[in-house]
Parts: structure tokens; C-alpha cells; sequence
């Protein structure tokens, strides 16, 4: 069992960064892919970025690429999503997530309960 829990959102203006994190509870952390997600009002949850569970591969949506970096602590039982060149159209709510290495939500089985991003143009 995981239990996970996201922080660092806010209002942003466009062209600026934000640094979301994610705090996991459970000694199985580090066996577990993580990744971020978000959903938009009125649209469907979308894959943002996933990293292995050593670090060692990570995964980006293409509307993202080159501007957001995903990357994680085992240590310290943490994920962490960099966020710079923020676009209006990155406004939703972000979720990180433990699973396997997908870009599928149906790969991952456990969810934090998110936290809002909002970029104001």
C-alpha cells in the first residue's frame, strides 16, 4: 500500500516555474514507477511524465518536453514534477501516481488527490 500526497501548486503567470511534490508514505516506494498526471476542466485525465523506479528511464508528453522534468528521492520516499516555461494550457489539477512505467493511467494503482496549478496568461 502507498499513500501519496501532492504540494508546490499555486497560481503562476505565464513564462514562469513551479516545483510540485509528491510525499509517499510505504517501505515498497522505491519498487514502484511514478508518474504525474493531469486533468483539465472538462477534459480527460492526460499523462504529463513517468520515471522508473531507480530513476534510471523517464517519460514525457510531448506537450511538455523540454520544459517540465520529472525526477524522484528514494531516500527521502519523494517524486518531484519541475515546471518551467508554464503555459496557460498547463492550468489543471496534477496527480502523481505509483505503478508501473506507463503513460496510461490504468498502469498505475495508487493516486494522491492532487494539487491545482493555474497560469494566468
Amino acid at each position: 500500500q502507498v499513500q501519496l500526497v501532492e504540494s508546490g501548486g499555486g497560481l503562476v503567470q505565464a513564462g514562469g516555474s513551479l516545483s510540485l511534490s509528491c510525499a509517499a508514505s510505504g517501505r515498497t516506494f522505491s519498487t514502484y514507477a511514478m508518474g504525474w498526471f493531469r486533468q483539465a476542466p472538462g477534459k480527460a485525465r492526460e499523462f504529463v511524465a513517468a520515471i522508473g523506479w531507480d530513476g534510471g528511464v523517464t517519460a514525457y508528453a510531448d506537450s511538455v518536453q523540454g520544459r517540465f522534468t520529472i525526477s524522484r528521492d528514494n531516500a527521502k520516499n519523494a517524486v518531484y514534477l519541475q515546471m518551467n516555461s508554464l503555459k496557460p494550457e498547463d492550468t489543471a489539477v496534477y496527480y502523481c501516481a505509483a505503478g508501473t512505467f506507463s503513460s496510461s493511467a490504468y498502469g498505475y494503482n495508487y493516486w494522491g488527490q492532487g494539487t491545482q496549478v493555474t497560469v494566468s496568461s
